[in-house]
């Protein structure tokens, strides 16, 4: 079994509407919700070999808030990426690595419940999820699979989600 975790960037910060998407950094709530979700990852006990980023600035700052001392391998690839190049990432690891954390974008985070939980594994996590992934939100998904190269759909099971207004109310939806 592998251990796939899927994060999407913090709020990021829409007030320069001149500068060029890929470059947008996260507002204060970003940052406060990318420092609650970091301190929820790393307390979840999951031990990640592998840390997988879309380079755009939202992800980068996420992680520099959230997970300050952690490793990331960054992966243009990942920008805006699709499931389909979501897993074309993930078919190319080799090795020992068992838990992989990757950071990236909507929608293609969210589609990614849809390739991997097979419809007798929804649960009430999946529900939420499928309604909403919203920014900064973690899911982590263990995999039928013993060889990342065999990563497809309907493969897992999603074990964990959270978002982080279940972590801090004041993080939720603003009216």
């Amino acid at each position: 079994m592998k251990i796939l975790g899927l994060l999407r960037h913090a709020k990021s910060d829409w007030d320069d509407v001149g500068k060029r998407d890929f470059d947008r950094e996260l507002n204060e709530r970003g940052r406060k919700g990318a420092r609650l979700m970091g301190h929820h990852i790393l307390d979840h006990g999951q031990h990640w070999d592998l840390i997988l980023a879309s380079p755009a600035a939202r992800s980068k700052q996420t992680l520099e808030e959230g997970m300050p001392d952690t490793r990331v391998k960054w992966d243009e690839r990942l920008y805006l990426a699709d499931p389909a190049t979501i897993m074309d990432v993930l078919h190319e690891l080799v090795g020992d690595i068992e838990a992989v954390l990757v950071v990236g974008h909507n929608p293609g985070l969210q589609e990614m419940l849809f390739e991997l939980v097979p419809a007798e594994a929804e649960c009430k996590d999946f529900d939420e999820a499928a309604t909403k992934y919203p920014t900064a939100a973690f899911s982590v998904f263990e995999l039928n699979v013993d060889d990342w190269a065999k990563v497809g759909r309907n493969c897992g099971r999603l074990a964990h989600f959270k978002r982080p207004r279940d972590l801090d109310p004041a993080l939720g939806p603003e009216d």
